[in-house]
């Protein structure tokens, strides 16, 4: 993983970031995570190159692009299953796992509607990166305030048109 420049960014920004770096550095198996604000959009992400040159450059397996195709797949989720728990009057969603043959999707709910996902490999633990996810969410969801949420969003966009030049 590149670590994205976090130079200019407040302490609980670069606070989010090391413990997203540390996440993906920390857990065996596990290929991308995104933090996705309540409205879908990236916040966060371990793949801080989102342009065409880093697209080419990744493996097949997993979400095509970016950790912004993960942010998609992850927000879809998240709002498919909080409507499946709004029927089933069963309470808040906390977290989601998806099982593939190659592959595993792990979606966790932060605060206000935030979410982490997580695309881990075919041979990664389950229990290990649910655990790993707890960890951060703990640690991050106090933290993640609307302001927050904008200077991240503000720096992933300032990041995206300044490796478009």
């Amino acid at each position: 993983m590149t670590a994205p420049s976090t130079y200019g960014l407040s302490s609980e920004a670069r606070n989010l970031h090391w413990l997203l770096t540390n996440l993906v550095e920390e857990v065996p198996g596990i290929q991308s995570v995104a933090v996705v604000s309540s409205d879908g959009l990236l916040l966060l992400s371990s793949d801080p190159g989102q342009t065409e040159q880093s697209r080419l450059r990744r493996p097949a397996k997993g979400p095509r692009g970016s950790s912004a195709d993960l942010a998609t797949i992850v927000s879809g989720i998240g709002s498919l299953t909080v409507g499946a728990a709004k029927l089933m009057d069963f309470g808040q969603v906390k977290h989601t796992m998806v099982a593939m043959e190659e592959g595993s999707l792990f979606v966790m709910s932060i605060s206000d509607g935030s979410l982490l996902g997580v695309h881990g490999s075919a041979e990664c633990d389950m229990s290990v990166v649910a655990y790993h996810m707890a960890l951060f969410v703990g640690r991050a969801g106090h933290v993640l305030t609307p302001e927050l949420r904008s200077e991240l969003r503000q720096s992933l966009e300032s990041q995206s048109t300044g490796s478009a030049r």
